[in-house]
């Protein structure tokens, strides 16, 4: 059987290659001023939105496989991964990171257990971030903290181990990898708004993020992200969309998008839960079908009653249907959930956003 066509790289697409200059590109169209002292204003917000979300993103495009494919079927994963997964959606990062520790000392060269140990950390800078807001909480802004380097550090080593083995071998695993590490710094940087190096992370990711698809299409857990690009580029003003053409970054739509998510988790192998939640925060805050996102939520806070999150997500969204008696159940029930966490921190938050919901919830 001949080997697929190499893949080709859009001329456009060479943009993507050089220092990003997203401010600069826009203010020499006339598309930005800049306010007084010098500083760049975008038109709008929701191309920086959309790098926001790009660390969730596991896959951004489909591309002709290379010829140096060497496809290993589905992702080969150790299977202390399940446990770990389940004990960092469940709110215990305590209980997670022993696991990881463990992962790491056993399988020193593999990135998944530097990934899987930021994916704990990103936890708990989700859960500081939170704040509720226009009837939801959620993860908006985060201040520069000292403890962010140990998140961007482990991104970081994930990223050099898949890149050191890529060297040895073409895979579509640690190209998946090295792009989800990617992925995992910028959405830290996304979250404090350092957008340029979010964006930088993003692009960066999505070259291997495209040959982990191209190599091996049986990494289903590429579809979750091929499904947040497709729904969040679709968000994007006329005036946005027209700099992501010119910046070379395909175009997509929300339905697929929504269909992409949905096989992700239905079939991926670690980001099915983290596919879930997303899938659920879009309905909710960007095209307001609550029902259907209150459909996607349910099974994570059933499955893990102990992570308060998930419950007050569930509640936001019984109090948007106007179920106000099952909204106070969720919420109530995220406050017992706090009680249970190991860090004082996240249990002081959490406490006072349940206040704030049910505060709301009375009010309405």
């Amino acid at each position: 059987m001949p080997s697929p066509p190499k893949a080709q790289i859009p001329a456009r697409a060479a943009f993507l290659r050089k220092p990003f200059r997203l401010v600069s590109l826009a203010e020499q169209l006339k598309l930005v001023t800049r306010k007084e002292g010098g500083t760049p204003l975008l038109p709008s917000e929701s191309m920086f939105r959309f790098f926001r979300f790009f660390p969730v993103l596991f896959v951004l495009g489909l591309a002709p496989g290379r010829a140096l494919a060497e496809p290993h079927g589905k992702l080969s994963i150790p299977a202390s991964a399940s446990s770990i997964l389940d004990n960092i959606y469940s709110g215990r990062r305590d209980l997670a990171l022993a696991e990881v520790h463990q992962l790491e000392q056993q399988a020193p060269d593999d990135p998944l257990g530097y990934l899987l140990e930021a994916e704990a950390e990103w936890w708990k800078i989700w859960c500081a971030s939170a704040e509720f807001k226009y009837g939801m909480t959620m993860a908006r802004h985060h201040e520069k903290v000292p403890s962010d380097q140990h998140y961007l550090d482990l991104t970081a080593k994930a990223y050099s181990l898949a890149e050191s083995k890529l060297k040895q071998h073409n895979t579509g695993d640690m190209h998946l990898y090295a792009a989800m590490a990617d992925g995992l710094s910028a959405r830290l940087y996304a979250l404090r708004s350092e957008y340029r190096a979010s964006a930088r992370a993003a692009v960066r990711g999505r070259e291997n993020f495209l040959e982990a698809l191209a190599l091996d299409p049986t990494l289903y857990d590429a579809y979750s992200g091929l499904g947040l690009y497709n729904y969040y580029v679709d968000t994007l003003s006329t005036l946005a969309k027209a700099l992501r053409f010119l910046m070379g970054i395909p175009g997509g739509t929300k339905e697929e998008g929504i269909r992409q998510l949905r096989r992700g988790i239905e079939e991926g192998q670690i980001s099915s839960s983290l596919a879930r939640f997303y899938l659920a925060i879009n309905l909710l805050n960007y095209d307001q079908r609550y029902e259907e996102a209150l459909q996607v939520i349910s099974p994570l806070a059933e499955k893990y009653p102990g992570n308060p999150l998930f419950q007050m997500m569930r509640g936001d969204l019984y109090a948007k249907l106007g179920r106000k008696q099952l909204a106070e159940t969720c919420y109530r029930a995220a406050d017992q959930a706090a009680s249970d966490l190991p860090e004082a921190e996240c249990r002081a938050k959490i406490k006072l956003l349940v206040r704030q919901s049910l505060g709301a919830l009375h009010l309405a």
